[in-house]
């Protein structure tokens, strides 16, 4: 039987993804350190502890990276360890993150480095956090910092991850960090104020660094309108556009919409070079929404993961990609994965996923990178330990790591630049008569 086989382009970056507070170990100074340890916010009662010990031992998981073939990381920086006092910034912190980035070049890893990714210096939060009318001072200096310390060995930026995650978790739905303020109005405040931030880090990164490439990292979700109900379709209309474009629309002219306010923000239009896209699941949606976005239901034929965290719906990623041609930018797949503890979904999930992208890219769709999440088995938030997404398996106990065979999958994906049957009937078999028709083997009798 002859080898079908989807190639990548040459240039294409074959990355995981990884956040500084769930794979570092003992951030003390963080706001998410003293969530942990105040009463029952994790679930099982899990603390984060060493975490995945990469403060102290990165270059292992590195090493692990390189051997896959990746070479491209996706890892953030722990504002709480850089400034854990208000302009006291540790310069062994910082030196520390050099070390960390100088290995993934050493290595043929690529950085992309995110400046916020959900946790912040206790001393941000007790000053209001977003909601603070400091914190845009506050975070231009971080990010001049950081620019002056690192810019050299970064080529790719997220300002921010996830504005609008942050907001729902943070200020509606309570399972972040508790801030001072909470509700709608709390949470559109935020978000404005992390975009804010987003177009002073910008321009500071562009005004060293011209070259470098700067945006924002989106979680985008397929929302669909739950059957029955009249208005369940206008409202999943509303609800798609403010949740996954108001955010760019405002990049693009700089101009607040409607619910963040009203008014130009100085330097946000443009400022952004790429779309990062964060997929990984399709929601449906009923009006009245009764406290929550979305409602977490499934239809009896839908593949769900562990914890019940979300449908495998993978034809949502081209939908989505197709949803942000009209930017014009490149794009990056910043995230994409699923908790699978028992490593039985994710093989079929990186083929299914990683064909949507070939076939973006096949319509001539600037599809640039795909950073999978994650690398290592992290502390997943509120979560804890009980969910698991690495292509590595991580006993936090004694931290030792296996490679699951997703992740074997991965390597040879990102080794040969191409996705092919050989490897389908390997590693999930059962996608073949779907994904490559007349590729099926024989079988004996």
């Amino acid at each position: 039987m002859a080898k079908a086989v989807m190639t990548f382009p040459a240039d294409f970056r074959w990355g995981t993804a990884t956040a500084a507070y769930q794979v570092e170990g003992n951030n003390t100074n963080s706001d998410w350190w003293q969530w942990e340890h105040s009463g029952s916010n994790i679930l099982e009662g899990h603390k984060s502890g060493l975490a995945s010990d990469w403060w102290q031992n990165a270059e292992a998981d590195l090493d692990l990276a390189a051997e896959m073939g990746n070479n491209a990381h996706r890892l953030s920086l722990e504002w709480s360890r850089i400034e854990p006092e208000p302009s006291v910034f540790d310069q062994a912190a910082l030196d520390r993150y050099r070390q960390i980035l100088q290995a993934m070049h050493d290595r043929g890893i690529e950085p992309m480095v995110t400046l916020h990714h959900f946790s912040n210096p206790i001393w941000l939060a007790e000053k209001g956090d977003f909601n603070s009318s400091l914190v845009l001072d506050y975070f231009k200096r971080y990010t001049a910092k950081v620019v002056d310390a690192l810019g050299d060995l970064i080529p790719k930026w997220v300002t921010i991850n996830e504005p609008m995650v942050y907001a729902v978790l943070r200020y509606l739905d309570g399972v972040f960090p508790a801030p001072q303020r909470k509700g709608y109005g709390a949470a559109l405040e935020a978000v404005g104020n992390m975009l804010r931030c987003h177009a002073a880090a910008y321009h500071i990164i562009k005004e060293q660094y011209p070259q470098a490439e700067v945006g924002i990292a989106k979680n985008t979700a397929v929302l669909e309108p739950a059957p029955g109900g009249m208005l369940n379709g206008w409202w999943a209309r509303k609800a798609s556009w403010f949740y996954n474009e108001a955010i760019w629309d405002t990049l693009v002219d700089g101009r607040f919409r409607w619910p963040f306010g009203h008014g130009k923000v100085d330097g946000l239009a443009g400022s952004f070079d790429f779309i990062g896209i964060n997929y990984y699941t399709r929601f449906y949606l009923k009006f009245p929404p009764r406290g929550k976005l979305w409602e977490e239901e499934w239809g009896p034929e839908a593949v769900v993961s562990d914890g019940n965290y979300g449908e495998v719906y993978p034809e949502g990623l081209f939908r989505v990609i197709k949803s942000v041609l009209k930017y014009d930018k490149p794009i990056y797949i910043t995230e994409n994965g699923l908790p699978d503890a028992t490593d039985r979904l994710r093989p079929s999930y990186l083929i299914t996923h990683l064909r949507e992208i070939w076939r973006a890219i096949s319509f001539c769709y600037p599809v640039m990178g795909y950073y999978h999440w994650s690398l290592v088995d992290n502390f997943e938030w509120d979560r804890g330990w009980t969910q698991r997404f690495g292509l590595i398996e991580l006993d936090p106990e004694t931290q030792e790591r296996k490679l699951r065979k997703s992740g074997q999958l991965y390597g040879e994906m990102c080794r040969s630049g191409s996705l092919s049957s050989e490897m389908a009937e390997q590693y999930a078999p059962d996608l073949i008569p779907a994904l490559f028709p007349g590729q099926v083997p024989e079988r004996d009798s």
